[in-house]
């Protein structure tokens, strides 16, 4: 299937222009040298680490390796606001699910609140040690999660810019961190505290941990009781929930397992389509879309029966995918962000 491909570079205020752009080498900084065609100028190239897509389609919203986050119009990547506030990179951004407030996670171990509507910093949560490489938003955000290089994940009030607790510390870098709400069959255990009358929707939910130690922990995100620790093939990098009890998490060396959390002890199977990093898992209808450290991005459904390749990002890494109905938006190395346009599938 042929799934055409437009390309935004947000590094000016003017909507960019459909093209093609080349990939020249790397320079001695370790940033692409790119050309384009169709008038396309590239004048800067600072890495996209995250985006993601407003609930209602119109926005999207990235990071950068340059310490800024960028607001921008989902059709056509004309820029429409630049947030400013972190020092270093900004790891991981998304918006709330009002669509119009933003939840960034920095290198500088600062968790950040912005206004999609004016650019302004409204919070700053404080505690962290290390980066924050994750974020996961609890339902309609009164709560927040966080993962970081510190080891630690934490749960966050947004009306408070107060840390509620440490919900786990691992002793090893949490690359990611998914939220789910849980099955009836799922046992996640009590609260061994009566939880903070600040904790608002965090009952009956699973809190999913992808460690650098080559494990993934899975716990009772208002219990903070263990529902299960699974070792993988190499250190996790992402992870997400397909349903109440399955789940996907992607590793260093390739491998997408699926798990399902009543019998987590072996994976219902291993995918691995190369040895390149796994770096973005989305579910995604019936299946998911997986991005990986070679360019791959590829769109799975029906048990592996049919899968679409998404093109154009070369041999860069692709860092991140977001969604909007039959829009599929990925950023990458490259600095450029890609939306697909799909048909039915």
């Amino acid at each position: 299937m042929l799934v055409p491909c437009f390309l935004y570079s947000l590094q000016n205020r003017k909507p960019s222009l459909y093209g093609s752009l080349t990939c020249q080498g790397i320079g001695l900084d370790g940033i692409p040298e790119v050309t384009a065609s169709e008038g396309f100028i590239v004048n800067e190239i600072n890495k996209i680490t995250c985006l993601d897509i407003s609930s209602g389609g119109g926005l999207g919203v990235s990071s950068s390796t340059d310490g800024t986050m960028k607001i921008w119009q989902a059709s056509n990547g004309e820029l429409r606001r630049v947030l400013e506030g972190h020092v270093f990179d900004v790891n991981c951004c998304r918006f709330f699910p009002s669509g119009l407030v933003v939840l960034s996670g920095g290198m500088d171990a600062q968790l950040k609140i912005w206004s999609a509507e004016d650019a302004s910093c409204v919070v700053t949560f404080k505690g962290h040690k290390g980066g924050i490489l994750d974020t996961a938003i609890v339902d309609r955000g009164r709560n927040v999660v966080s993962g970081s290089r510190d080891g630690t994940a934490r749960l966050w009030d947004c009306g408070r810019s107060a840390c509620l607790g440490v919900l786990a510390d691992c002793g090893s870098s949490i690359n990611g961190v998914a939220v789910g709400a849980a099955d009836n069959s799922i046992n996640l255990g009590a609260p061994e505290q009566m939880p903070s009358e600040r904790e608002v929707g965090t009952e009956a939910k699973m809190l999913l941990l992808a460690r650098e130690d080559k494990k993934l922990q899975c716990l009772g995100l208002q219990s903070r009781q263990p529902v299960f620790l699974f070792i993988g093939s190499d250190a996790f990098n992402c992870c997400t929930f397909l349903s109440g009890f399955l789940l996907l998490a992607g590793t260093q060396d390739g491998n997408i397992y699926q798990l399902d959390v009543r019998s987590p002890g072996a994976p219902v199977q291993v995918i691995h389509r190369s040895g390149a990093p796994v770096l973005s898992l989305l579910s995604f209808r019936d299946g998911f879309i997986a991005s990986q450290g070679d360019g791959s991005c590829f769109i799975v459904q029906q048990d592996l029966d049919y899968v679409t390749e998404l093109t154009g990002a070369d041999c860069d890494p692709v860092y991140k995918v977001a969604t909007w109905e039959k829009q599929i938006y990925t950023c990458c190395r490259d600095g450029l962000v890609r939306r697909y346009q799909l048909s039915d599938l």
